[in-house]
Formats: structure tokens, sequence, C-alpha cells
């Protein structure tokens, strides 16, 4: 097929846009697992098992494969042909993961790494963007199971939502509570936690008690004499958890029938003495009874107490408190593992806390929850590298990013939590959760495993873009960038420029060594060459290394935004093997 470009008004240039050929590779597999030209169902079961290392494939997957091609002119009644056989290469049931949540999801919370958010509300900039439902809604149906909200009161006894002390405009608490129970669970069933920034008078958040009460009904977990450290995400399923610091007065109630009563506000103190004595009461409350709520108009406030619900007070519905550490970092490491609670800090706190007590981190996060939140002048919504929390295995369960921008950062937060499935929740490597043996950050790690990558060729950019997208005279020059982000860091590797081509072919193969593959991800950014300026984006993703499926793969390509591309894709091989270094 022709496809011109206009040069200037006397000339057009003429680019022929041919057929995408299957690579040399792809030929010989299927020369070598058909017969006679045809690959029968067995063959492809045979072919799945040996090459693509999906050993428990069975029937009903090469059913399904036959199925998604009998529509095209290509599929002959008896099996695949080539050209069928490799649109099955590049379709949509041969990506590099699996869709499903594969991990055992029985183990208690702080065994996780969970999509977490920062300032979920925010549209933009942290400084005077739009306070909407928009951006919780949209976390949510991207997978993020932490959700935070900063609540501040507002005229007329409500409660809005905002980021304090900056010129971002408010919304709703009501709001933003019914958007989190409508998306909630649309693209997992795993619990989702809201965090609270609490910055209210003891009758507002009573007043935010009846709200998120009747708001989620028996969505809501409402703690027990159960201890947060045996609940899983598998025992939580569909269930909405509270996370905040608990109500000053009522640390303080704890604290006056203390023995040992210190001088010191539960302010100065950041609650740490107190709420050690109080963790087990938070786990605490009646039972209750839940009725349906009525619809409410969206304009309108929560109605008063139904005779059928009791409503708890606030302090009962927090299921994980929480804590800022404060009276000097030693303190702080000196909290009992067994008293399970959310922790906070910073990123240049958490990366000064590590320089020197990596090993202690490690083993407070064995039990404990701990969240690591952008640094305050981050005023434009950008994120810090997420490794901060999990590189050296600190095993910050909450790394909390802005979800809002993009940027690379970004991208390897969006490829770690493309593992099990989407879901949200990533179990932690074993070595961070050693009982005996704690594992030291300090340590460089070992080589695991080699991660052997090849790139055969791309395409559908002619589908996702205009044709003068990239060039106004000329088809683009496609190059594609590769390599490894994780635990130790790796040189990027790149292929060669195919110049004017909307079907790149580059047949590069690179190959990696992979210390701490389940901390590390591979990055794959597509762009433009341009001679004459800065490359042009043309897609990206990041995967888990860990997960990758052997095999030959197609890869879906990405958005700056993390949104995925109708046609966009490349086809790739995947080999991961283990290092000589551990075999020997």
């Amino acid at each position: 097929m022709e496809q011109p470009f206009r040069v200037c008004i006397f000339c057009i240039r003429t680019f022929i846009h041919r057929v995408l050929e299957p690579p040399d590779d792809v030929k010989k597999l299927f020369q070598d697992y058909s017969q006679n030209g045809i690959m029968s169902m067995d063959d492809l079961l045979n072919f799945l098992s040996k090459v693509q290392g999906q050993n428990n494939a069975k029937e009903d997957d090469a059913e399904a494969i036959f199925n998604t091609l009998k529509h095209l002119n290509i599929f002959p009644r008896k099996g695949l042909n080539l050209e069928a056989f490799y649109r099955y290469l590049l379709g949509d049931l041969n990506t590099p993961l699996s869709p499903c949540v594969h991990q055992d999801m029985t183990a208690p919370l702080a065994h996780y790494f969970m999509y977490t958010g920062h300032n979920s509300y925010l549209s933009g900039n942290q400084l005077s963007s739009e306070s909407s439902v928009r951006p919780i809604k949209k976390a949510l149906q991207n997978g993020v199971r932490v959700i935070e909200l900063d609540l501040w009161p507002a005229r007329n006894n409500d409660v809005v939502v905002r980021h304090g002390r900056t010129l971002t405009t408010s919304v709703k608490l009501l709001r933003c509570l019914r958007a989190i129970k409508e998306f909630a669970f649309e693209v997992s069933e795993y619990p989702v936690v809201i965090t609270f920034e609490d910055h209210l008078t003891a009758d507002l958040q009573d007043k935010v008690a009846e709200m998120v009460t009747k708001t989620f009904g028996d969505m809501l977990y409402r703690p027990e004499t159960d201890e947060l450290e045996k609940l899983s995400p598998e025992s939580l399923k569909k269930k909405i958890l509270i996370s905040t610091k608990p109500p000053r007065e009522y640390l303080e109630t704890q604290d006056s029938n203390s023995p040992h009563k210190s001088e010191k506000s539960s302010e100065e103190q950041g609650g740490d003495e107190k709420l050690r004595s109080s963790t087990i009461n938070l786990f605490s409350c009646s039972s209750m009874c839940f009725t349906k709520q009525d619809q409410i108009d969206e304009g309108e406030q929560v109605q008063g107490e139904d005779e059928e619900m009791t409503i708890p007070k606030y302090r009962d519905l927090i299921a994980i408190p929480s804590g800022k550490p404060k009276g000097g970092l030693e303190e702080w490491l000196r909290i009992d593992e067994k008293d399970v609670r959310r922790l906070s800090l910073s990123e240049q706190e958490l990366e000064k806390a590590t320089r020197t007590h990596g090993k202690d981190i490690v083993r407070i996060t064995k039990n404990n929850l701990l969240r690591v939140y952008p640094k305050g002048t981050r005023l434009d919504s950008s994120n810090y590298d997420p490794f901060v929390g999990w590189k050296h295995g600190h095993g910050a369960q909450m790394v909390a990013f802005n979800m809002q921008g993009y940027g690379r950062p970004l991208w390897i937060m969006q490829g770690m939590f493309r593992a099990n499935g989407g879901c949200g929740y990533v179990k932690k490597p074993d070595f961070l959760l050693r009982e005996k043996d704690d594992f030291d950050p300090s340590v460089s790690s070992p080589v695991y495993k080699i991660l052997k990558v090849k790139i055969y060729s791309g395409e559908g950019w002619h589908l996702d873009f205009r044709h003068t997208h990239f060039d106004p005279y000329s088809p683009p020059d496609f190059l594609v960038k590769v390599g490894i982000v994780g635990v130790d860091a790796c040189e990027t590797s790149r292929t060669q420029v195919v110049k004017n081509s909307w079907l790149p072919e580059w047949n590069k193969e690179f190959k990696f060594e992979v210390a701490a593959p389940e901390l590390s991800v591979l990055g794959i950014e597509v762009s433009d060459d341009d001679k004459y300026g800065s490359p042009d984006f043309a897609g990206q993703t990041y995967l888990p290394i860990s997960e990758l499926r052997t095999g030959i793969r197609a890869v879906p390509l990405h958005d700056r935004r993390g949104v995925r591309y109708k046609s966009a894709r490349l086809l790739m091989r995947f080999d991961l093997k283990d290092s000589p270094e551990c075999s020997e």
C-alpha cells in the first residue's frame, strides 16, 4: 500500500506500506511444530508447553486460540497455517504476563506491596489544581488499592476533601466516599484502604463516622477482637478499611488510665507510646447491624441516624491505626513488632533512615505497614524513584505516588503492579519475610537470573496515530530502548534505528544479569529518532521480571499516562534462567 507525504506545494513523496513478514525464528518454530504446513490443536499444545513454558496448557486454551482466528480468511479448517500462527503470536491471548491472580493471598497484609495513591483527589499540581472524584475513580479503575483523602472542616458543619493551606479547590467528602463505593472493586476484588489525613474536630469526626458507615454498609470492615496481623487480602475481599490516627482525646483517655503517664502531650510524642497501649482496644468494637442506604441526591447530606443502624464512634472504625514517628528514629525503631499499625515517612526521611537502619526497617515492616510519600516540594505532582521504598528490600508496603501525572517513576510503579494479575497486591519476596534471619539491604545482592530479551518487530502505530504524527514528510524512524530497573543498576541497551517504516524489524537480542528479580522490572521504551531534535515518544511498557512468561510474546505498548494503545505492540522473546553463580 502506498502512503503519500506532501513535502511542498509541488512535491509529494510516496512510501510503500509493506506487509510485515514473520521473523525467521517464527518460521523455524512453525516448521518444527507443524505437519505439512498445518499446525493442529495437538501441535499447538506441544508448542505452548515446550516453547512458551505453559506446562499446564489444556485443550481449552488451544481451542480459545483457534476461536480467535476463525473469523480470518487465513484460517484453514484443520489447523493454523503460518500466517494464522503469526497472528496468534501478535494477539491479545499471547501477552507476556498472566492475567490471573496466582500468588498466595492468605498471608497478613504486611506481607504485600500495595498499589498506593497520594492525595488521590487532586487532578493536577499540589498547589492550585482542582479536587475532584474523577482522579479517585481513575485510580481505582487502574487497580490502586490505597486511596488518600485529606479531611477539612467546611461551612454548614460539613466535611470536605482538599489539600490544606494551598489554592486547590475542595470536593465534598460524601462524593468521594460514594465514588470509592462505586469503583472500589471494578477491576480487583481485594481490599481497598482509605487513609484519612484528619484535620477535624470531634463532632465532625462523628459526622465522618456516620457518612462512612451509611455509605459503605456491609462493605466496611469493622475491627473486632481479631488482630490485623491475622487478616489477609483473601479474608478481606470486597472490604473497605479505614486507616488514620486515633482521635487525640481517645489517646489521652487511654494515657490517663496508664500507670506510666508521660508529661508530654500526644501531639508532641506523635501518639507512639499511647498508640502501643491502645492498639488492642482499637481492634475491638461491638457488633453492629447494617441496612442498605437509600439513594441520596448528590447535593444532600447524610440523613440522621437510622433506627435500624447503630453508628459507631470514629475511633471504632479505624482498622489500621497510623502514626508518624517522632521523638527520634531510635525510639521509633523500638516499637513492638506485634502491634500492627501504619507508619509514615517522606521519601527524604526514608532515604536518611535506611543509610544506617536499613536492617531494622526490614524487621519493622514484617508486621507493620510502612507508607512512603512524596516530599512537600514536589508541587508539580512529580514522583520519586519507587525503589526508594523497594530497593534493597526495605519492604515499604505503601509507596504512595501522585497518579495524575506521568513519567518514568510512574511507569515503573505501573509495571510493578502489573504483576499478580494486576490486582493491586504483590507478595513480598521471601527474603524480606524470613523470621530468624533479617535481610541486610546494605549487602550487595548476588545475580540470581539471566534474562535474554529478543526484539523482533513492531506493528500497530499506523492505526493509533495520524500518518504525519511523527514526521510530516516521511514514515517514522523507530528504535527501542530496553533495560533493567531494580535492586542493582544496569545500563540500558538500544536497537538500531529502522528508517521510514511503520512496521519496523530489529531482530536484536540482549542479555541482562538480574539481581533479586522479584524487585526488578524490565523497561521498554519506543521512540521515533530525530536527527535535528529530541526523539518523539512512541510508546512504553514496564514489566515485572519475576512474572515474565517465557517464549515469543506480544507486548502491548502504553501512552505517557500508562493507558494501553489499541494496536501498537512489539513482538519479543523472553528467556529467564538461573545464573551460573546460583547453580554452582
